[in-house]
């Protein structure tokens, strides 16, 4: 039997190999799965656009425990009411617009009716007594990223947390700010990270954003300290927005207990919200033009400086490209191109200069002493022939005349036209 096992080493050395191979593949495989699989992802409730008005507590009593409930669902709804400032209706006007009551919380006892609840008005029935109720502008889709800050970790859709379900949960139809909240399953975790918070690159986040047809990003930031096992649990909560991840507001909330936690976050999530309504009140939400990279929006004034310089340089092209080329008429006098009027004493202007350049020593030797002339502000080069005549462009402080008087101090031979200059030496 071992006989029957036993493999000669030229065999068993190219077996062993593959096993490993295997084995790393499997390895790789698994490495892979666990960084985008598990049970990580929250699908966000669906938003709707009717009223919601939450955190309605009750407390009433009955004969018994189905009266004692019905009466509290009508003062939820009279509450309800009351706090969008609604004119005075009665008990069934107001439970015509209702369309759903929401449990938050319940006790059900034989004779009492303990709850906190939610009340939804339909917006269609209700905006005739409301008004503009609601009606106001809308922020652009912006990307919500929850950070929970715990234990030295940093983690968004690693693993599923309180916040991550907090934010889920939370019913955003109401709210002027239009969320955009992934699951955090699949590869949400790999690129909605901590770090991406960080990140400055305008493609970088651009690219994130067209994942989820957001316009800019929005950062709530949890950081959880627990102080003892089943001990309170403290909360300070930091809202920023943008690229450049700036700070809006931020505030301290405390749980009694791990218990108490999830109802500490509700009450978190209704607050970040307020913070990030006044933040768009105000103007601050309004989506970063950087990120904008396909389009950039130019300011107006801006816009007219760079048409009107590049009218200019047009212009200097072709009044250089005509002084360049000679006419029969004007054998080797000076041609440039007209000039309406005269620059300035003292102003920068653009003048022609023809350059005899017998060879290439003169060439090299004159463009240097041009350059070099007090007043120049640059030269460049329109046209080279060595053994006979080059061009060039000369941006000069000064006037025509002035320029011709500063060539001669440099021991040029100058001959003056109306807008050019031809030297020699």
């Amino acid at each position: 039997m071992s006989h029957a096992l036993s493999l000669r080493p030229a065999l068993r050395r190219p077996a062993l190999l593959l096993l490993l191979a295997l084995a790393a593949l499997c390895a790789l495989g698994m490495a892979v799965w666990a960084q985008v699989g598990g049970d990580r992802g929250i699908a966000p409730v669906a938003s709707t656009s009717d009223i919601q008005v939450t955190g309605i507590e009750v407390d009433v009593r009955a004969d018994t425990g189905a009266e004692a409930r019905e009466q509290a669902w009508e003062e939820a709804q009279r509450l309800a009411w009351e706090r969008l400032d609604g004119p005075e209706l009665s008990d069934s006007q107001i439970e015509g617009l209702v369309s759903a009551i929401v449990i938050e919380r319940e006790r059900l006892g034989p004779k009492r009716y303990i709850a906190t609840l939610g009340v939804v008005f339909d917006r269609q029935r209700a905006s005739r007594y409301l008004g503009s109720e609601g009606e106001a502008t809308r922020s652009a889709p912006m990307l919500l990223l929850p950070v929970t800050v715990s234990a030295g970790t940093q983690m968004v859709y690693e693993q599923r947390n309180p916040w991550q379900r907090a934010w889920a949960e939370y019913q955003a139809g109401q709210s002027r700010i239009d969320y955009v909240r992934p699951t955090g399953a699949g590869g949400d975790s790999l690129l909605l990270t901590y770090g991406q918070t960080g990140r400055r690159s305008r493609t970088w986040w651009r690219n994130a954003l067209d994942q989820f047809g957001a316009a800019d990003v929005l950062v709530s930031i949890a950081s959880l300290r627990y102080t003892y096992p089943g001990g309170p649990v403290e909360g300070t909560f930091t809202a920023r927005y943008g690229p450049d991840n700036t700070y809006l507001d931020g505030f301290e909330m405390t749980a009694a207990s791990p218990a108490e936690l999830p109802a500490m976050l509700e009450r978190a999530v209704v607050r970040f919200d307020r913070i990030f309504e006044l933040a768009l009140a105000d103007g601050k939400l309004r989506p970063d033009p950087t990120l904008n990279i396909g389009t950039p929006e130019l300011d107006p004034a801006l816009q007219r400086l760079l048409e009107l310089g590049r009218a200019l340089r047009a212009q200097e092209q072709a009044a250089a490209a005509a002084a360049s080329e000679p006419t029969a008429e004007s054998g080797d006098t000076i041609t440039a191109a007209p000039v309406l009027a005269p620059p300035p004493e003292g102003s920068v202007a653009l003048y022609t200069v023809q350059v005899a350049t017998p060879d290439a020593a003169a060439f090299d030797g004159a463009v240097s002493a041009v350059r070099g002339t007090p007043g120049v502000r640059s030269t460049g080069i329109r046209s080279t022939a060595i053994g006979g005549t080059s061009v060039m462009t000369v941006s000069y402080s000064g006037s025509i005349g002035e320029l011709a008087e500063a060539l001669r101090a440099r021991g040029f031979t100058v001959t003056q036209g109306s807008n050019a200059l031809a030297i020699s030496r």
